[in-house]
């Protein structure tokens, strides 16, 4: 073991070798040195472990220490294609933004702005009236507020307004978002006390009002965003909620969740609440996600009473939970396109997709196959259905198009073997494409691809295919 020790050699030698100086020249003299060091380290511990025969030589350290370079210097958050018919998918960041909105924010981010400058009259002014004033236009609420996600907007809401006092909640609206977040452990969170009432399937205006107390402060209703309850149910509307907490001096918090403000026509939405609809029924607050149907970036944002939403701004919590000039600039952006229903589907992908007709899909579709064929690949088309995600519009089907690829071995298992490898293989291009590896089977759906991106994707997969990899 000693003998193999002595056998590895030294940084300095190593150093000296050409293609570690040409790795310099890309990675840097100090990124190059760790990852030598690195390297020699984990094959010392390999070599007590007993896990070498022959001891690696000198062109193989080096080419690890590259690799090892390489990783640190690379990106891990990078673009990926979305070929899963998912169109906001949690996983790939939710609602994309529009490169129409990234031109806006280059003049405005590439050097200083007027984050918290007054230009009138050239004292400190407050970052949030750049997104307000345009969020309180488009939804119709007397004030608006922006914090870093809509998880954050109810901790800030209940902690601020009803620390210590009871919230009414319906036992059919205890949600649970994604990454095991509950509504139950955010109430704890805040301070206050949540009073469940109904059950599962019915609760009905009564069973709020029987649970009012003199520590009663609000009356919370959550949409089901992210799944449904059919057959026999009942809930309560937010007319009739309202009528109550006026007629007993309650707020009524409504989490919206998923921030609908624009219901493309080709898509049935009638029945799915939206911002405008919520607040013109008197609700006090209106809390919605930036980066759902809204198709803005993470973001949580606040809509309702002046008064109410001038507590949240001025309470201690708000300064960890702002969100900073990139977010601000953005949202704004992207609400800005509201202003014109006609244009929202040009500048937000999003809706871009939503309104996707059946015979742009197929033409999709038959772009993406006929490249294939031009490779030698074997496809066909199939019909498919695509989703909203991203714990939004549960039941809502999309009709869409996808083209599968197969192989041409008999075996149902080797056909399986086949299309994992393929999918793991896009999974580690420079540009990943995400796939559907269902059933044996690996499927492209056309909903959530860029037709611009067909020409790459076909060439990604004929690689993938036939490992023709680059090195």
């Amino acid at each position: 073991m000693k003998e193999k020790l002595r056998l590895i050699p030294g940084v300095d030698k190593l150093l000296q070798d050409e293609k570690i100086s040409a790795a310099v020249a890309l990675y840097g003299s100090e990124t190059i040195k760790h990852s030598l060091r690195s390297t020699l380290d984990s094959l010392r511990k390999s070599i007590l472990d007993d896990q070498f025969d022959d001891v690696p030589g000198s062109d193989e350290i080096i080419e690890e220490a590259i690799k090892v370079s390489k990783d640190i210097s690379s990106p891990s958050l990078r673009r990926v294609i979305n070929a899963t018919g998912i169109l906001i998918h949690t996983n790939l960041g939710r609602a994309p933004i529009g490169k129409r909105i990234f031109e806006e924010l280059t003049e405005t981010l590439s050097g200083y702005s007027n984050l918290e400058l007054n230009l009138e009259t050239g004292t400190r002014g407050s970052r949030s009236v750049h997104v307000n004033s345009i969020l309180k236009y488009i939804t119709g609420a007397e004030e608006a507020l922006v914090v870093n996600n809509n998880a954050a907007g109810l901790i800030l809401t209940l902690s601020t307004l009803a620390k210590n006092k009871e919230v009414i909640v319906s036992r059919g609206e205890l949600i649970e978002i994604g990454g095991s977040f509950r509504i139950p452990d955010i109430m704890g969170t805040s301070g206050a006390k949540m009073i469940e009432v109904g059950t599962t399937n019915r609760t009905r205006i009564s069973d709020y009002e029987n649970a009012i107390t003199a520590d009663t402060k609000i009356l919370f209703k959550a949409h089901k965003s992210n799944y449904s309850i059919n057959g026999f149910t009942e809930e309560v509307s937010l007319d009739d909620l309202v009528e109550l907490a006026k007629k007993r001096g309650m707020i009524v918090v409504y989490d919206i969740g998923s921030g609908l403000l624009y219901k493309p026509e080709n898509i049935p939405l009638s029945n799915e609440p939206d911002v405008k609809s919520a607040l013109s029924s008197g609700v006090d607050l209106v809390l919605f996600s930036g980066d759902k149907l809204f198709g803005g970036p993470q973001s949580g944002i606040i809509c309702g009473r002046k008064d109410l939403v001038g507590r949240l701004s001025k309470a201690p919590l708000m300064r960890a939970l702002r969100v900073c000039k990139l977010t601000i600039t953005t949202l704004t952006s992207v609400a800005r396109c509201y202003l014109d229903e006609k244009k929202i589907a040009e500048n937000l992908p999003l809706f871009a997709m939503l309104n996707s007709t059946d015979k742009q899909l197929h033409q999709k579709a038959k772009l993406l196959y006929d490249k294939l064929q031009e490779k030698n690949i074997s496809s066909e088309i199939i019909e498919t259905t695509g989703k909203c995600g991203g714990g939004t519009l549960p039941d809502l089907e999309i009709k869409s198009f996808g083209v599968v690829i197969s192989s041409s071995e008999k075996s149902q298992q080797k056909r399986s073997d086949f299309a994992t490898r393929v999918f793991h293989n896009l999974l580690n291009v420079e540009k990943p494409i995400l796939g559907i590896l269902r059933q044996g089977e690996l499927v492209f759906d056309v909903l959530t691809i860029d037709e611009d991106d067909i020409p790459y994707i076909a060439s990604i997969i004929e690689k993938a295919v036939f490992e023709r990899w680059r090195t």
